[in-house]
């Protein structure tokens, strides 16, 4: 009884673990092809936290330029009020 109770707990515990594992991976490196475009979301319809809280979907007003959602790469721009959020910076041309 004892070994079956501790096989149990183990089992539930690597369940946990991995599930956690796939989440923050994904909240980290985002979705290949696409881009948090942030000042479009709908309240309510938020991808990630911002604004002090931590949650997807707790968006409290629309538009709110804090608040992102992913779209394809390159849709973002062509959003009005949708600002790419975290892009790469582009560089000046160096002067010769």
């Amino acid at each position: 009884m004892k070994n079956t109770k501790m096989m149990v707990n183990a089992a539930l515990a690597s369940i946990l673990a991995m599930g956690l594992s796939m989440v923050s991976t994904s909240a980290i490196a985002g979705k290949a092809g696409f881009e948090k475009c942030a000042g479009i979301a709908k309240a309510g319809m938020n991808d990630c936290g911002a604004n002090d809280h931590a949650c997807g979907g707790a968006a409290k007003t629309d538009g709110d330029p804090e608040e992102w959602i992913y779209v394809p790469e390159g849709t973002c721009k062509k959003i009005v009020g949708g600002v790419v959020k975290d892009a790469p910076k582009e560089e000046a041309p160096k002067a010769e």
